[in-house]
């Protein structure tokens, strides 16, 4: 059974996860963006014996698509997590009703969570991620609809990436709190992995729809699955729609003009993608701009293909490996009362009053539907 030891994190728990194996399948990798770490906490997978069965060179294909995924994930996430993709399809009922786990493998995983009362499949992948193990999506999702009493969903949210959680948890958290009003019954989140974007969208729901504090929903959660889930792109998003989900106009320049092509990388867009820059023949220089939620962003300016840092813009401070970046923080320059409430709802201990909760969900109710 697949499971993961925890160590130097003595609040959380040593948790098996149910383990559902699927047949591995040989497909070609793609790959995967990642942006330096910043260790906080180890997380490191062990599985059990492998049959001679398996030792097929399609199952050492999957392996070591295993292998690259999670040293990514590591990358990315600032904490070393292991991910098995040919151990099978795992998960942890959170509640009774909510159930966080890994991606669906197969048509016939579809017949599994309807044995243990899934209503909703809530599929957090974008296409790459499917792509990478060799998922096809379509085949799941026209399976699931032969049957009545069971529905597929997708709301795509980017791996690794805490700014795309956080200006995607809205659009998320909407659809799946209508779906579950309209299906019941049990609620399946996955992601790739089940460790960061399935736990966040499951603790965000907790807190937004049904009442808990953060803390005490990260402490449930986390008592049941051993996860990753940014907490931070949920406090922000969290202050967003209280806020009236306002942004700021914000321009970067890169003020040379001996160079053919300008990207910055970061900000909002995570590391993993570069916006370019507009020239501006009258200035000589090149431009970015766009609006942005209040908050702290680090970023990068990629110049004819190399990276580095606008020397007049503000610099962070060498991290351990010595490697600096640009940085902008953006303020909301609301008045006293929306301040004090972003500053409560983004802080160690942040809850929502009755009047919070309702507005909330009124905006999720009003929300856009998406087609996915």
């Amino acid at each position: 059974m697949n499971c993961l030891h925890i160590h130097n994190l003595s609040r959380f728990s040593l948790l098996p996860f149910h383990t559902l194996v699927t047949s591995p399948s040989s497909h070609h990798s793609s790959s995967l963006s990642f942006i330096p770490k910043s260790p906080t906490m180890s997380l490191k997978a062990a599985s059990g014996s492998i049959s001679s069965a398996e030792t097929s060179s399609s199952h050492v294909e999957e392996v070591v698509k295993s292998e690259t995924y999670s040293n990514n994930m590591t990358e990315a996430m600032g904490a070393v997590l292991t991910y098995r993709h040919e151990l099978g399809m795992n998960y942890n009922f959170i509640l009774p009703d909510l159930i966080v786990g890994s991606c669906l493998q197969t048509p016939e995983d579809v017949d599994k969570l309807r044995k243990i009362g899934v209503k909703t499949i809530f599929c957090l992948q974008q296409d790459p991620d499917l792509e990478y193990f060799g998922v096809d999506i379509n085949a799941i999702r026209e399976y699931a609809k032969t049957f009545n009493d069971i529905q597929h969903l997708r709301a795509e949210i980017r791996d690794f990436d805490s700014f795309d959680l956080r200006k995607r948890l809205p659009a998320v958290i909407s659809k799946l709190y209508k779906a579950v009003k309209s299906n019941g019954g049990v609620t399946y989140i996955h992601c790739t992995a089940g460790l960061g974007r399935a736990p966040a969208v499951a603790l965000t729901y907790m807190f937004w729809i049904l009442g808990y504090k953060l803390n005490e929903a990260t402490t449930l959660l986390l008592s049941k699955r051993s996860c990753f889930p940014k907490l931070d792109a949920i406090k922000s998003a969290t202050a967003d729609i209280l806020t009236g989900l306002s942004k700021k106009p914000v321009t970067l320049s890169w003020g040379h003009s001996n160079c053919s092509n300008v990207e910055i990388s970061g900000l909002d867009i995570g590391w993993g993608q570069r916006v370019p820059l507009a020239f501006d023949d009258k200035q000589g220089s090149w431009f970015l701009k766009k609006e942005m939620f209040e908050g702290h962003y680090e970023y990068k300016y990629i110049v004819d293909g190399e990276w580095t840092c606008n020397k007049d813009e503000l610099i962070t401070s060498p991290n351990k490996d010595g490697h600096v970046n640009n940085f902008i923080d953006v303020v909301d320059d609301a008045d006293g009362d929306r301040a004090s409430l972003r500053g409560r709802v983004t802080g160690d201990d942040p809850n929502l009053t009755e009047d919070e909760r309702n507005k909330i969900i009124e905006f999720l109710e009003a929300f856009p539907n998406e087609d996915l």
